[in-house]
């Protein structure tokens, strides 16, 4: 199975669509008059095709098991033919689309069962997805050729040259991947002057500014000190989201001090010193929050 655990819950919609073509017009006139020996087709198909749904991550092996939260299942007759439409609705780290087909795959082929006493010539065609939604791709992407990024380490012992540079080099590559490139990276001690000099000389030239490392509670971890007072707007919600993404895969993430703002038309984000902490904050909040560069030029949602 692909692995998920980075991903966050989101609204996830899918339809899919099957069609069963009946040979005579007989059939659908029995359908219709509900005559058929094995009982009423659409009611029978539709409880086989919600199982269906459910069932789809027992059948197809790289499928995860998801919480199925709505399906609905509708039909059209339209000549010889009959059209399934399946949706599916869950919140959940990955989509339905499968288990969209899936049900749709599956009321068409109990409609066939159903009916090849009667009819012996059925098919059933174009089993397709129709729609999908939900997911980072339910978003519009930001456009991020106006975005210039930039880095501060906070740590003592790599500004001393003691330790390696490794969260510098994470924000680096979780940013390369969402298309935008560091203009700048500057390594401070664990010093309020410094920090906030660092922040101050790059503000003119950088819009986006990830700070790492000092979100602690040691007697050294002064970095949410050294920024809060610059900031002009507090995110609270970008940070409540770092730490409940961190507290769902460690249990010590609420400690963390992270600090999301802004500086005038500039993006400010404190994150923690730990490789594994910047990486974890990083899939919590990006890439949407890259939205609040257009909020900051007054665009509408």
């Amino acid at each position: 199975m692909v692995d998920i655990t980075h991903k966050y819950n989101t609204l996830r919609i899918a339809t899919a669509q099957a069609i069963v073509k009946m040979s005579r017009t007989e059939t659908i006139a029995t359908i219709k008059n509900n005559k058929v020996p094995k009982g009423n087709v659409f009611e029978i198909s539709k409880a086989a095709g919600l199982l269906g749904v459910k069932k789809t991550s027992e059948l197809l092996p790289d499928c995860h098991p998801i919480p199925i939260e709505h399906t609905s299942i509708d039909y059209e007759i339209n000549g010889l033919d009959i059209i399934i439409n399946v949706t599916v609705k869950t919140i959940y780290k990955t989509g339905v689309e499968v288990e969209a087909m899936h049900g749709a795959s599956i009321v068409a082929l109990n409609m066939y069962d159903m009916l090849k006493p009667i009819d012996g010539n059925i098919e059933i065609q174009h089993i397709k997805l129709l729609d999908k939604k939900g997911g980072k791709s339910a978003f519009q992407e930001v456009e991020t050729a106006e975005i210039k990024a930039g880095i501060i380490v906070c740590s003592d012992s790599v500004f001393a040259e003691v330790n390696e540079d490794l969260s510098g080099k994470k924000i680096e590559e979780h940013l390369k991947r969402i298309n935008l490139s560091v203009f700048k990276k500057v390594i401070v001690p664990d010093d309020i002057k410094y920090i906030r000099e660092a922040i101050n000389s790059n503000i003119p030239n950088l819009n986006l500014i990830i700070l790492t490392g000092g979100t602690g509670l040691s007697p050294r971890d002064i970095t949410p000190e050294a920024v809060i007072p610059l900031l002009d707007k507090r995110i609270f919600g970008a940070e409540e989201t770092i730490r409940r993404y961190g507290q769902d895969r460690m249990p010590f993430a609420f400690l963390s001090r992270s600090v999301v703002g802004t500086i005038g038309e500039a993006l400010i984000i404190c994150l923690p010193g730990s490789p594994k902490g910047v990486t974890e904050s990083l899939d919590a909040i990006f890439p949407h929050l890259l939205h609040s560069f257009s909020m900051l030029k007054g665009e509408k949602h």
